[in-house]
């Protein structure tokens, strides 16, 4: 704020100015004084305040002006107001000056003052009530303690007839789209009309621009209309002051997300502005800023209740869709189908009419690891005493010695750009699609942990297959049920056969204990907190690895309810032992496993049950800004 300026008295004369509550004005008492003046004394009417002011010494004037004061170069007058006029100039200050003999004034100068009230207002305490001229509604902290206002980003689009982005026009079409955005009013007490030569000017610099739309109320009471005044090209509005005590209500909408050129603050400034002739330009004499933070974009995690489950209808998952709709209805959420004319024949497509973000890079190539099977999110952690309450992301990348396939820098940069969910980085270019959810994911749990953290291995698919063997289970067949294969007889005692296989596996398990290193680490997890899902892979032309059979782990978590690829294991006593392997691994800690044929519609594409749904789960009761980055 601009909380101090400096008024150059002329004596024989007198001015106009404006004074703006819990301001200050300084008066130049000396350069003002005539010829021959010694002392002077100050008159004011009971609606200023006025301190004369030597060096570091103050003293109040009394209204009367009965006290005189040496003239001295190093004196000036603090004139303030607490209180708004009713009228233009009913306020005023008198300086009478006088020489060494006493006697009546020589000369006298004065000033006439109109006291206005201007606080631009946000919800600086987060508390959903827009106060009246927070202290700190200028700046923005992080923490349980901290302040600040808070803006969302409006990508979503809640009317269905237009084909953008909500944030991507100009106007607001219906109740739902004010909801995505912040309040921010502007409060004004004064006289009917301010004084000839000023206005007030309500602006956002030129680099937030294009990171934050204002919209005006206009006719609050009768048929509302809401103007765009501020945002891309428009980078101030004039604000058409009403007199009395008044609140001009705004709305504020996020337009991008924190990235690496953008922190996420924002600030929006109003000024008075005042010309001193109609030649002169216009120059602030106040100004009141507040300041925003965007919202991060914010993953949700597996431990968190389902809502939505989306899921796309084309020509061959006819039968998965019927096992995912039984799924969703034991766990007493909502399926939502994207039909054919929403998804465009894309079995990957998931989730109508919710807000999104795109990153395009300039230069670099995109592969499969910028898919989003390649961006989990693990439950809330605490890692050497560090809390991490809304989880920790996960991306995929290459081995850190090598030049594979990576992550694109600007989606990377986006990631770590959002400060909460701090990223990391795990290997998984080893394989053929090349994502996280082919070999780790988590399921909740009501103990102290609250969670497990589920992994593919296939050290344990050898050891359950081996045990088998050893029971007399050597030739039970795996794939039994599966239509559409070409794939010969299969059973334990071939895969355990089968060398270049067994070499593989065992490569593909260094790698994923890799990555189970990594995760112990930068999630604080111990080895009881790893549950490990049996699994095979085979090694492609080009070395990278795919899933055998159906890869359990890439499952959808629906509270306690889990949909798992189904695997086609080998059958013994009528029952797929994989199937009952992990059964006994996860129902008893109170998760029911449902088993999903998933083969001919996502499996043989390179997917599973995660990757063609995805979940729409209740937000986080913690709140992202009391995170500490």
């Amino acid at each position: 704020m601009l909380r101090d300026r400096t008024l150059r008295l002329h004596y024989g004369s007198r001015m106009e100015a404006v004074c703006v509550l819990g301001t200050q004005i300084s008066a130049d008492v000396y350069g003002a004084a005539p010829a021959g003046a010694v002392s002077f004394s100050v008159k004011h009417t009971a609606g200023v305040q006025v301190e004369v002011v030597t060096d570091d010494q103050s003293q109040v004037a009394p209204a009367n002006g009965g006290k005189q004061w040496p003239l001295d170069h190093r004196t000036i007058l603090k004139l303030s107001m607490n209180k708004a006029s009713t009228e233009a100039n009913d306020d005023k200050v008198t300086v009478n000056y006088y020489g060494e003999n006493g006697g009546p004034p020589i000369d006298q100068a004065g000033v006439f003052l109109t006291g206005i009230g201007i606080s631009l207002d946000v919800d600086a305490d987060r508390d959903g009530v827009v106060e009246k001229n927070n202290p700190r509604k200028g700046t923005w902290t992080w923490g349980p303690d901290g302040h600040g206002a808070i803006l969302l980003v409006n990508c979503d689009k809640d009317n269905p007839f237009i084909s953008g982005l909500d944030c991507d026009d100009e106007k607001i079409f219906s109740k739902e789209d004010l909801r995505d955005m912040s309040r921010m009013i502007l409060r004004t007490e004064g006289p009917p009309r301010l004084p000839a030569g000023y206005e007030m000017v309500l602006y956002v610099p030129m680099s937030d621009s294009d990171k934050v739309g204002v919209f005006y109320v206009e006719n609050p009471f009768f048929g509302q209309r809401y103007i765009h005044v501020l945002g891309r090209r428009k980078l101030y509005h004039v604000v058409k002051y009403t007199g009395g005590s008044a609140e001009l209500e705004f709305f504020v909408e996020g337009l991008c997300f924190p990235d690496d050129t953008f922190p996420g603050l924002v600030s929006i400034n109003i000024s008075l502005l005042e010309s001193l002739t109609e030649e002169i330009p216009r120059a602030p004499i106040f100004t009141d800023t507040v300041v925003f933070r965007v919202a991060p974009w914010i993953m949700t995690p597996n431990t968190l209740a389902p809502v939505n489950v989306f899921v796309c209808s084309v020509k061959d998952n006819y039968l998965f869709l019927k096992e995912v709709k039984s799924l969703v209805s034991k766990a007493n959420c909502n399926l939502k189908v994207c039909y054919g004319y929403m998804n465009r024949g894309d079995r990957w497509m998931q989730g109508p009419d919710f807000g999104y973000v795109t990153r395009e890079p300039l230069f670099e190539v995109v592969t499969s690891l910028d898919s989003f099977g390649n961006l989990e999110v693990s439950p809330p952690v605490t890692v050497n005493g560090k809390a991490y309450p809304l989880g920790r992301i996960l991306i995929g990348s290459s081995f850190p010695t090598s030049a594979g396939r990576r992550m694109t820098k600007v989606v990377r940069d986006f990631l770590y750009a959002q400060q909460v969910q701090s990223p990391v980085e795990l290997y998984s270019d080893w394989l053929t699609v090349g994502h996280v959810d082919e070999f780790v994911t988590f399921v909740p749990l009501p103990d102290k942990k609250q969670f497990r953290m589920l992994m593919a291995s296939t050290l344990a698919c050898y050891k359950l297959f081996r045990e088998k063997q050893k029971e007399g289970h050597g030739e039970a067949t795996m794939f039994k049920g599966y239509s559409g294969t070409d794939t010969k007889r299969v059973t334990i005692n071939k895969v355990l056969s089968n060398e270049l296989m067994v070499q593989e596996n065992q490569y593909v398990q260094r790698c994923i204990d890799w990555n189970r290193d990594i995760l112990k680490k930068e999630l604080g997890l111990t080895e009881k907190d790893i549950i490990d899902l049996p699994a095979l892979f085979k090694i492609d032309k080009m070395g990278k690895a795919m899933a055998y059979f159906p890869n359990m782990v890439n499952m959808i978590v629906l509270s306690r309810d889990l949909g798992i690829p189904k695997p086609f294991g080998p059958i013994i006593e009528g029952d797929c032992c994989l199937e009952a392997h992990v059964r006994s691994l996860l129902e008893p800690l109170g998760l029911m496993c449902s088993f999903i044929d998933d083969i001919s519609s996502y499996h043989k594409m390179l997917g599973e049950v995660h990757c063609g749904t995805n979940v729409h789960r209740k937000p986080f009761s913690f709140k992202w800004w009391h995170v500490i980055p």
